[in-house]
This record gives C-alpha cells, sequence and structure tokens, in this order.
C-alpha cells in the first residue's frame, strides 16, 4: 500500500483526508504544522506529499524546498484557496507536482494522487533503465539516448491558436526552428514555454532525436551538477550507481532548461564551459563525452537584468541570447482562449471517461472576463475539475470556482475607494427620484456583507477559519452567504 503524508492545520481536512484516502487502500500520515510534517516525511519516506499552502509556522515554499531537500522524488500536491492560485503556480516551479484548490472534491484528489504517484513510480523507472544500460555499457557517448518522459502536466497536446498573436508567436517559431541557435524563451509561468520549446524541436531537423526537459527551479544545488553532467559510480557519498545526465540523454537533439536562472553560479560556471567547448564530464569521471546538442533556456525574468543583479551570468546570457521569444499571457490571447478551452475539456473528457460536450454562454463570458494570472495550466486544472463534477452535457457556472464566477465583483471591490462600501447584493438601493436617507438596518446589512468578504478573502475562502475569525459557528456564516448571496 502506497503512504501519503497530510499536512495541514485544519484538523478537520486531515481528518477528512485520512478517511477518504484510507478507504481507497492508502496509508495515511497526517500533521498540523510544518515542522511535525518534516519529522513525519523522514520517518516514513512516504510515496506522496499533500500540504496546504498556508501553515502556521512555515509557508509553503519554505516546507516545499524542505521537502526536496529531504525526498526529492517524491511527488508534492499543493492544497490552496483560489486567490494564492498565482503563487501555487509558482510553487509548481520549486517542484510541487500539482496543486488543488478548496473547496475539496473527493473524486479530483483521488485522480490526481493516483496521478501523481504513477508518474513518479514511471520517472523512477526510466531513471533506472538509464543507469542499469550505462552501467552495463550498452550505451555508447554519441549513440542517440531516448527521451526521458515529459512532466504531464506540460506534455499536454499544445492548440497553436488562430489569433493574429498566435500567428506572430509560431512565425517565429518557424523562423528560428531550422537553424542551431540557442533561444530564449520568456513568458510567465503557466503560459506554455515549454510547449513553444517542444514545437521548436519538432520543426527542427532534430525532430527524431531527443527532446529533454529539466526544471531548473525543481532541482536542489546539490543535484543540479548530477542531474545536468550525470555522474560515475562513486564519486560521491550516495553515488551508489553510474548516471546519465540530461545533457547526455539530449545528444543529437535538443535539452530545455526552464527557470534557468535558478541554477546556482557554480552550476552557471560549469554550464558555460560545456557550452563554450561543446564537451563535458560525468561527475567523478575523466573521460570528457562530445556533445551536439541545442540548447532552448525559459525563464518569467528577464536575465539580462538578473545579470545586473548578479543572479544570472552576463556571459552565459549572451550564449544563450541569440534569439527570444515572448510567449504571450491567457488574458492577452482572447481570441483563441475557446480553443485552448475546448481542447482541454477533449483531453479530460478522454481521461475521466465523460462525455460533456461544451460550455454554457455563462461559462464562456466568465472565462473571457477573468484574468488567468495562472494561464493555460490553470485553464487546465480549472476545466478538470469542473468536468469531474458536472452532470450534464454542458459546463455550467455552478461547476466553477467562486473567483471565476465573481471576478468581476471581486475586482470592483478591490477598486473601490475604502470610504465607499459597495452594496451587499439583495440590499435594494432608494431608486432615482427617492430622497429617503438609507435605513439604519440597510447600513448594517452593508457593513456585515463588507466584514464576511473581507474575512473569507483573507482566509482564501476557508468558511471553517472565516467562522472563527468572525466568532460565529459555521452555520450561521453559511446563512449569511445565503443571505448576501455570497
Amino acid at each position: 500500500m502506497k503512504k501519503i503524508v497530510v499536512v495541514d492545520d485544519e484538523a478537520d481536512i486531515c481528518f477528512l483526508l485520512k478517511r477518504f484516502l484510507s478507504k481507497n487502500d492508502f496509508i495515511v500520515e497526517t500533521a498540523q504544522n510544518g515542522k511535525d510534517g518534516l519529522a513525519l516525511i523522514e520517518s516514513i519516506s512516504p510515496d506522496l506529499v499533500m500540504t496546504d499552502f498556508r501553515l502556521g509556522d512555515i509557508t509553503g515554499t519554505e516546507l516545499l524546498t524542505a521537502i526536496k531537500a529531504k525526498r526529492p522524488n517524491v511527488p508534492v500536491l499543493i492544497i490552496t484557496g483560489y486567490s494564492d492560485i498565482k503563487i501555487a503556480v509558482s510553487v509548481m516551479k520549486l517542484g510541487a507536482y500539482d496543486y488543488i484548490t478548496k473547496p475539496l472534491f473527493p473524486d479530483e484528489i483521488l485522480v490526481t494522487v493516483k496521478k501523481a504517484i504513477a508518474d513518479a513510480e514511471s520517472s523512477q523507472n526510466e531513471e533506472q533503465m538509464y543507469t542499469a544500460s550505462a552501467t552495463s555499457g550498452t550505451t555508447s557517448e554519441n549513440s542517440p539516448k531516448p527521451a526521458r518522459k515529459m512532466n504531464p502536466r506540460t506534455k499536454a497536446g499544445y492548440i497553436m491558436g488562430t489569433s493574429e498573436v498566435s500567428d506572430n508567436l509560431f512565425r517565429q517559431v518557424d523562423l528560428v526552428a531550422p537553424t542551431n541557435f540557442s533561444v530564449i524563451i520568456y513568458g510567465e509561468s503557466g503560459s506554455g514555454k515549454e510547449a513553444i520549446a517542444q514545437e521548436i524541436h519538432n520543426r527542427s531537423r532534430r525532430k527524431d532525436m531527443p527532446f529533454v526537459a529539466m526544471d531548473c527551479g525543481a532541482i536542489s544545488k546539490e543535484l543540479a551538477g548530477s542531474e545536468l553532467f550525470g555522474h560515475e559510480k562513486g564519486s560521491f557519498t550516495g553515488a551508489l550507481q553510474t548516471k546519465i545526465g540530461h545533457f547526455e540523454l539530449a545528444n543529437g537533439g535538443t535539452l530545455f532548461l526552464d527557470e534557468v536562472s535558478n541554477l546556482s553560479y557554480e552550476i552557471q560556471v560549469a554550464l558555460l564551459r560545456v557550452v563554450q567547448e561543446r564537451k563535458m564530464r560525468r561527475i567523478g569521471g575523466s573521460k570528457e563525452i562530445d556533445l551536439d546538442v541545442r540548447i532552448i533556456v525559459a525563464s518569467n525574468e528577464r536575465l539580462l537584468e538578473s545579470a545586473k543583479t548578479g543572479k544570472f551570468r552576463e556571459d552565459l546570457y549572451y550564449r544563450f541570447n541569440e534569439f527570444t521569444i515572448e510567449v504571450p499571457a491567457l488574458r492577452n490571447r482572447k481570441d483563441d482562449l475557446m480553443l485552448f478551452a475546448n481542447s482541454f475539456l477533449e483531453t479530460t473528457n478522454a481521461e475521466l471517461n465523460k462525455s460533456v460536450s461544451g460550455f454554457s454562454e455563462e461559462v464562456k463570458s466568465d472565462f473571457l472576463n477573468y484574468s488567468w494570472p495562472g494561464n493555460l495550466r490553470e485553464m487546465k486544472n480549472v476545466i478538470k475539475r469542473a468536468t469531474l463534477l458536472s452532470d450534464g452535457d454542458l459546463i455550467e457556472e455552478k461547476s466553477l470556482p467562486f473567483e471565476i464566477v465573481n471576478y468581476r465583483k471581486l475586482k470592483d471591490l478591490d477598486e473601490e475607494p475604502a470610504a465607499v462600501a459597495p452594496a451587499a447584493p439583495g440590499i435594494v438601493e432608494p431608486v432615482d427620484g427617492d430622497d429617503s436617507k438609507p435605513s439604519l438596518k440597510t447600513v448594517a446589512n452593508e457593513a456585515e456583507y463588507d466584514m464576511i468578504m473581507q474575512v473569507l478573502r483573507d482566509v482564501n475562502f476557508n468558511k471553517s477559519k472565516a467562522a472563527r475569525l468572525l466568532n460565529i459557528d459555521r452555520k450561521t456564516l453559511y446563512n449569511k452567504m445565503k443571505q448576501f448571496d455570497i
């Protein structure tokens, strides 16, 4: 039986997840703070970790970094509220497998948990296959290596789009693909940078050779050198077998380095040497290996600006900067938005064995109005959850997260001057020409609505926490939310 550790500062969440996952044949242990969670992970070596992004003692980012340092191959699912979606997407760059948004739905959790564990096992099996092949001497330095399986989150089919923005993007891809230029791809997290890199490879003369992707933000400083260049057996403590690095795996093909600015200074020095000389040695090895690798890098921050602050080597930046591509954010691709949505729906239907045919007009409007801070990755997750919850032919508003359906309303609240209180739903305003003053009850209702909305947003719409902060029971909060149409 697979072991799962759940870390959440809410006892109810821990209890419910443990009960549900245990019924589905998992061994589940829980902790209510980051310190206890790390101790539990260290002691039982779980197959999966689920953790709330906001914990009492440490942040989700700190916990994830600590988990990856202790158990780098264990997949981590981040539990988060929708107001933290942008942060959750960025945390995935540090190595989280995926995120799950509140409120939690059992079927969604089970699908994601099983997929995360299966992908982790598949990745480990492939790594063992490569290592065994290298150790037995059945591979040569210059022979093509099979490409490592890409993470399914980023390998999903990428729709080119038909808008002018998409046409311009793929004109650049067509222009640079046949060359051997190094390429820098800029874009927000979740915007599809790896898919663009894959498309460049597919349209190049290297298309029949490996495409290997490495997320530099998910690799610790200690492991980055081994992941890039490989190592020989016994070259350092823990090097029990020979390991083939990403450069060797990509030999003859393309190496994609995502979030390259996260590499340490020492690794950047070694990387520069390899890029210049087109040769490398495994860590602890003496034999030079000739390389023919095209390098594509990606970043959500400007590498030249990182170079000016000393975070990224300027000479390495100029080595990579032979061609630059900007991937637009999803909010700037409105003409393609429903094309992406329908593609994700088709994929999700096949994955979940469902037959949802499309989206209601209200949902289409919500999608077009929403800002999509998590870009394509967020849209894919939203549609996956909505499809799971839908029981009809179309995805309706009731299956969407609160923040998407109420995006305009929440945005207006953010932009309202502090002194002007927005009217609460269900409260009748005086009609034009009515000189009567608002009643005391109306003013009280407005203040109560504002207070509830503010607290809900502060706790990422966690109703249990909101009820505690408002000093009311959860049933009373539900009644108030129903009264104000929240």
